[in-house]
């Protein structure tokens, strides 16, 4: 595999919120995205998520308290955990979540 820029494949995704995976490291897979500014509903996963902002700033809601992960920074969402992505959200943020079981 060659080398990848993160932020200027985040920044070349047509869609905001529109994950493009990169890669898999054991079961696990690793994905980038860009946020712009709007909110995401409420999700659940049953698997553990971390979330990794590269540029920008990842405004939260878990588990109905507020989290602000900025650059450089990651957040371990935890499996079967509530969280939302609130307004103001905005960057690079790379995910690697399990798979869905």
């Amino acid at each position: 595999m060659s080398v990848v820029n993160l932020c200027q494949t985040a920044a070349a995704l047509s869609d905001a919120w529109s994950s493009r995976p990169l890669g898999e490291v054991g079961t696990a897979c690793v994905k980038v995205l860009r946020m712009d500014e709007l909110p995401v509903e409420e999700e659940t996963h049953s698997t553990t998520e971390v979330l990794l902002v590269l540029e920008g700033r990842l405004e939260l809601s878990v588990e109905g308290a507020e989290v602000t992960v900025g650059p450089g920074e990651m957040y371990v969402v935890a499996a079967g955990a509530r969280h939302a992505v609130r307004t103001g959200s905005r960057g690079t943020l790379v995910i690697v979540e399990g798979p869905e079981g």
